[in-house]
């Protein structure tokens, strides 16, 4: 008669380590995209190297954790693997840190490296605990089925649970660098509590490595912890969606730049609000004057608050003017609130959300002005570049009303083009602000369409543009027909905005 081997795991305790494992890996990919997104970008391409980079972990060390359980004794490697991914874990902020400030830029080579730096090893180290896990449990082979089942399904709770509750809590409670590190001490905690738990009820288990080699290890675990809390952090916040800092200008007493992922973002000069220091913003701030003859207050609603200028620029030039912004950020509004004057109030509205869901909760003909400025890093979100969304923003706007979109592209252009294309969709009136070497394909640059359901006042806008600091074309008919030429109108079933962009 043959007997099963003892387990080395109570069945509970083996099921909330595999919980806990695979929850951590989804903690780090969480994480980094995080992490990494002031330096290479929040675009689709990011999140989507962060998930290719995680699977690729978790595959390579679910393949390596089966290889190892059935040449040595689980029991022997499995307190290490989560003392040496408490390790890694920590080790990834000094890493992301120093090798962010590197790899600047968008780059796929530096994304995907970056991407890399951030959760491979730790994810790797941390999937093969449930191949071990499973080995020690498959006692009797008549219940193989009932023990991958149980142990997968939990795996995979554990992975939902990790998702929402970081999505949700962690990262609204703490700063990205404390997640990390809390999630490293929690590691090494469950490494030296399991390893005690094992040696304790497994006769005769000695853990792989000599002590002194075990006393480096933690001692690197430590550094590693060290240089990541004290390594160079381009954020002075972080909010939910964005790393933020809020950098004095030497030149302007009053002078405010808003950096947002390592982008400058906004300028606010506290002393000035008809300030505007952004070309772009000049730009608007031509229409705005532009909008509704005489001077007389205006109907504005904002798509993206970022430094609130263009909003401050309305209530100083246009007082009485009654504005609605909608900011996806919350933390970024009470950090406008403290460090960049802004002052809400009846005339001056904030409402905290999706600019896409806030606009259809508005009424139809209420606004004079909608200027959309909402960015994911430097790119405008796929789903607020729609003919959808420009039908939308139609439906708000008055008959005379105008619609102000600033959208950043690059050399090929086709980003732009197909965005002029969708805009023009919609509205049969349309115009573009730029700069003559963006259009001619030779520069990056911002653009600002101009859109409205009625003529456009093109000679008295070009008027105005005529005193902003650098020259810049207003293009309209058949000259902006030739610029868009045959690009595809973008719609909610199709819209690849970072795509196109990438060019």
């Amino acid at each position: 008669m043959e007997t099963s081997p003892p387990r080395a795991l109570p069945s509970g305790l083996a099921t909330g380590l595999v919980f806990f494992a695979s929850g951590a890996v989804l903690v780090l990919e969480i994480v980094a995209l995080r992490l990494v997104g002031p330096y290479v970008g929040v675009t689709l391409q990011v999140s989507s190297s962060v998930i290719g980079i995680s699977l690729a972990a978790i595959a390579y060390g679910t393949w390596l954790g089966g290889r190892l359980a059935d040449r040595l004794d689980p029991r022997v490697l499995l307190a290490p693997a989560l003392l040496l991914a408490a390790i890694t874990t920590a080790g990834t902020l000094p890493l992301v840190r120093w090798g962010g400030e590197i790899m600047r830029g968008g780059a796929a080579p530096a994304v995907l490296l970056l991407a890399a730096m951030a959760v491979f090893l730790p994810a790797f180290l941390l999937s093969t605990i449930t191949p071990l896990t499973v080995k020690l449990q498959l006692g009797d082979l008549r219940r193989t089925g009932e023990v991958v089942g149980r142990l997968s399904s939990f795996g995979t709770l554990g992975a939902i649970t990790a998702t929402l509750g970081t999505g949700f809590v962690l990262v609204a409670a703490m700063p990205s660098s404390w997640i990390v590190l809390t999630l490293a001490g929690v590691l090494a905690l469950a490494g030296f509590g399991l390893g005690w738990w094992l040696r304790r009820t497994t006769p005769g288990l000695t853990l792989p490595g000599r002590p002194r080699t075990r006393a480096v290890v933690v001692t690197i675990g430590l550094f590693g912890a060290g240089l990541g809390a004290s390594a160079p952090t381009p954020c002075d916040i972080e909010t939910a969606y964005h790393c933020a800092r809020v950098d004095a200008d030497p030149a302007r007493p009053g002078g405010r730049t808003l950096i947002l992922n390592s982008a400058r973002h906004s300028y606010v000069d506290l002393n000035d609000p008809r300030h505007l220091e952004f070309a772009y913003v000049q730009w608007l701030g031509a229409l705005v004057d532009v909008a509704k003859a005489g001077g007389a207050p205006i109907d504005a609603l904002h798509l993206g608050g970022g430094g609130f200028t263009v909003p401050g620029y309305v209530a100083e030039t246009r007082p009485g003017s009654d504005q609605l912004v909608l900011e996806l950020d919350g933390g970024l509004v009470e950090l406008d609130r403290r460090e960049l004057g802004l002052r809400t109030g009846p005339g001056l509205r904030v409402r905290v959300g999706d600019a896409r869901v806030g606009l259809a909760a508005q009424r139809a003909g209420a606004y004079d002005l909608v200027v959309g400025d909402a960015f994911g890093h430097l790119v405008v979100p796929w789903h607020l570049a729609t003919r959808e969304m420009a039908a939308d923003i139609s439906r708000v706007l008055r008959a005379d009303g105008v619609y102000a979109q600033n959208v950043i592209d690059y050399p090929p252009g086709r980003f732009i083009r197909a965005e002029v294309a969708t805009v023009a969709s919609v509205f049969p009136h349309v115009a573009l602000v730029a700069p003559q070497a963006a259009l001619d394909g030779e520069t990056g640059s911002n653009f600002v369409i101009v859109a409205s359901r009625s003529p456009l006042a093109l000679d008295e806008i070009r008027g105005r543009l005529e005193l902003v600091d650098e020259p810049v074309e207003l293009i309209s008919g058949a000259r902006l027909d030739d610029f868009v030429g045959g690009a595809r109108v973008l719609t909610d079933d199709y819209a690849p905005v970072d795509q196109l962009l990438a060019g």
